[in-house]
């Protein structure tokens, strides 16, 4: 809680008085999280959607209801795997990557060096980070859905025969910017979780080799915990909700 409110103070004396960060960093780092993982978010929830798709028409077309696939894939992947599948795979390839590169700082002093120089590592090495997965989450998000979408049209003009005309009407009609928003707040929230663990547990490693891939492990292991259990805190308040 002290680590994220440190993180909420640098973010509004930003927004305040200007990042104190360089623009050069925050593209690096912006690229690393969007473009560079777009191919394999985009293959991960290609497969997803696709396996969406052939277990629910096992069962869908004993009962003759095979168009239904469509709306299986669309609300599920909108609404849950899209951005719990998509987090997943961030938590394993940004926040990894995240927690070891200020780990790494860490035992090299490097950090130390930027307190020295009263320079706030938070301000010039955290925010840069949070703020890039903020910016691309909901954006790779959007892949996810797309990719989703379409593995589940693969496997459905393949197994049962539909026209893909047919399945893509079908999932227009199932899918609604509720579930579309749903989908997408959880992208944000996970994106912040994500970012803050990572360069959490790389800013609090110990200062040897063994203590980077500690952090890095940490890092990963505590995302992936905290996306599920993010999304059942979700999934709770949809239902209370009625959304």
């Amino acid at each position: 809680m002290a680590f994220l409110g440190h993180v909420l103070i640098s973010a509004f004396a930003g927004l305040r008085g200007g990042w104190r960060f360089s623009s050069r960093d925050l593209g690096q780092v912006t690229a690393e999280c969007s473009a560079r993982a777009v191919p394999i978010v985009s293959v991960v929830n290609l497969l997803v959607g696709a396996i969406l798709a052939f277990v629910g028409a096992v069962q869908l077309v004993k009962f003759g209801a095979g168009i239904f696939v469509a709306d299986l894939v669309g609300i599920a992947v909108a609404r849950e795997m899209a951005a719990v599948i998509t987090a997943v795979v961030m938590a394993g390839r940004t926040g990894a990557a995240f927690a070891a590169e200020l780990a790494t700082m860490q035992a090299g002093e490097e950090i130390d060096a930027l307190e020295v120089l009263g320079l706030d590592a938070v301000d010039y090495l955290v925010l840069p980070r949070v703020i890039a997965l903020l910016l691309m989450m909901p954006l790779l998000f959007v892949y996810a859905t797309l990719a989703g979408l379409i593995g589940g049209l693969i496997v459905a003009t393949g197994m049962l025969g539909l026209s893909p005309a047919a399945y893509i009407d079908r999932s227009f009609e199932a899918l609604t910017l509720t579930h579309l928003g749903l989908g997408f707040s959880k992208s944000f929230v996970f994106g912040a979780l994500i970012a803050l663990v990572g360069c959490y547990c790389g800013l609090h490693a110990r200062r040897n080799a063994a203590g980077v891939g500690i952090a890095t492990t940490q890092a990963v292991v505590a995302s992936i915990v905290g996306i599920i259990v993010i999304d059942a805190i979700f999934a709770v308040c949809a239902n209370a909700l009625d959304i």
